[in-house]
């Protein structure tokens, strides 16, 4: 009987710890708006960690809800994250540290990412990897740079006609264009 894949590795990212540590996040944010001034940061973040996880890790993003004025919020997914919002009177690092301590008595991989001492500490050992939010929005912007690349370049290929039309009958009409019989 064939044995199950082993499960992939847990990827949790301290989401607002990774949101004050990047430019690109924190000019998503709209302090002025009447809703939720985090929305277009975390919607940005969320589609960063998907890409970043690619297959290779479950990724879960923790949000410290605790004070916040409207605190009830559903666990829910987006684009293949897990997003978990603490719950009212609880912190983003509380729910890491039991999240770490699920996985490791599954037992399964775990990397987070968070720049807070405390939370890096806590939850440090095998088989944890920690890093910090700078290497991620690192990562990120990387990411970002060669996505907006590869776009640029399908771009401009897309607009030449001869990059569209079959390689044989590009030949057939730079020999007719250049006064010779096919």
């Amino acid at each position: 009987m064939p044995r199950a894949a082993a499960p992939r590795e847990l990827l949790v990212v301290d989401g607002y710890n990774v949101i004050y540590k990047s430019a690109r996040y924190l000019a998503r944010m709209d302090e002025t708006a009447d809703g939720d001034p985090f929305e277009q940061a975390r919607d940005l973040l969320v589609a960063d960690v998907a890409a970043y996880a690619k297959g290779r890790y479950e990724p879960v993003i923790v949000f410290d809800a605790a004070g916040n004025v409207s605190p009830e919020r559903p666990d829910l997914s987006k684009a293949g994250v897990r997003l978990v919002f603490s719950p009212a009177g609880e912190s983003a690092d509380t729910v890491i540290e039991r999240l770490v301590t699920e996985a490791r008595l599954a037992p399964q991989a775990v990397t987070v990412v968070t720049s807070d001492n405390t939370i890096r500490a806590t939850v440090g050992g095998i088989p944890v990897t920690r890093v910090s939010s700078d290497v991620l929005v690192t990562n990120m912007d990387a990411l970002d740079v060669e996505y907006r690349q590869a776009n640029a370049e399908r771009q401009t290929q897309h607009m030449r006609l001869e990059d569209r039309i079959d390689p044989a009958a590009r030949e057939k009409l730079w020999r007719l264009l250049r006064g010779r019989d096919a």
